[in-house]
């Protein structure tokens, strides 16, 4: 019978820290992520995303999750691809952690977001998957720079970053749910990379890297 990561590598893929294990979202996964998310992300009216998905009414939330995740998927090739890191401490699924890229081989630069349910802030899993992810670009899939961004307010987010390593890259403003925002723009490389003290397993990684064309 053939195995479903011979169909989509990608699904191979799986990485380690301490506490946490990140791998890409399956179908099985997707009722997990989207009672995460209904369970609560953010203080209401205060959105720290681009687009206001999380604020979707509960109807709609699923279909919305679920549509992304598969257009993320059916939009994957060498030129553009976005994994989406279901993130687990133990049996507990915590949130997300993205990463993507467009022309790769030519700019060898990723860009990550992410997600945690309210009930995981606070407790030091968003550096721990961010610093999984910064570790995997440059380490695995030789990344030359890490970028991300957000809300200037959120000082959350800025605080991950800046303890990472990250430069302030820039402010811009930009149109967040309809809403005019101030965005701080972050950047990573190898050489500003705060190291963290544990080792990062990884799994399934030549598979992947065939498939994303590096």
């Amino acid at each position: 019978m053939t195995e479903l990561t011979s169909v989509w590598p990608p699904f191979a893929l799986t990485l380690t820290t301490p506490r946490l294990t990140l791998r890409p979202l399956r179908d099985d996964d997707i009722p997990s992520a989207v009672e995460a998310a209904a369970s609560g992300i953010h203080e209401r009216g205060r959105n720290p995303f681009s687009t206001p998905w999380a604020e979707a009414a509960a109807a709609d939330l699923g279909p919305n999750m679920a549509r992304w995740y598969w257009r993320c998927r059916a939009n994957t090739s060498p030129e553009a691809w976005t994994l989406i890191l279901g993130i687990w401490h133990g049996d507990t699924f915590l949130g997300c952690q993205d990463v993507d890229a467009k022309d790769f081989a030519t700019l060898r630069t990723v860009t990550t977001g992410s997600w945690l349910r309210t009930s995981a802030h606070g407790r030091g899993f968003g550096k721990e998957m961010r610093a999984a992810v910064a570790l995997y670009a440059f380490d695995w899939l030789n990344a030359e720079v890490a970028e991300s961004e957000a809300a200037a307010w959120n000082a959350q987010s800025l605080g991950v970053s800046r303890s990472l390593g990250y430069e302030l890259n820039g402010v811009t403003r930009m149109s967040w749910g309809g809403k005019q925002e101030t965005v701080q723009r972050v950047r990573l490389t190898p050489e500003t990379l705060h190291r963290p003290d544990w080792h990062l397993k990884v799994d399934g990684h030549e598979p992947t890297a065939r498939f994303l064309g590096i």
